[in-house]
């Protein structure tokens, strides 16, 4: 599957909307903590419209408190690539 279809698999399994621009950020080799720092610098240059889906080897567990403190809605979703993380804008 292509990661443009995983990602559009993993934004409607994740309950986010599916109509709005999206931004694929893949980090799977990057080393921590560059994806929890790579992922919070697009979010922040992002517009409150686009949705973000992260691809990833592993659910990002130090992510989740930056983004609940930062008001960001967000779900992570199990894919036979890796780990998706998708991130927006309620």
């Amino acid at each position: 599957m292509s990661e443009q279809l995983d990602a559009d698999a993993a934004v409607a399994a994740a309950g986010a909307p599916t109509d709005r621009p999206r931004e694929v950020l893949d980090v799977r080799t990057s080393p921590p903590p560059e994806p929890l720092t790579t992922t919070l610098e697009r979010l922040a240059t992002l517009g409150d419209e686009t949705v973000l889906v992260q691809l990833n080897d592993r659910a990002p567990q130090h992510l989740y408190p930056k983004l609940d403190d930062r008001g960001w809605t967000y779900a992570t979703v199990e894919r036979d690539t890796g780990v998706v993380t998708v991130v927006w804008r309620s």
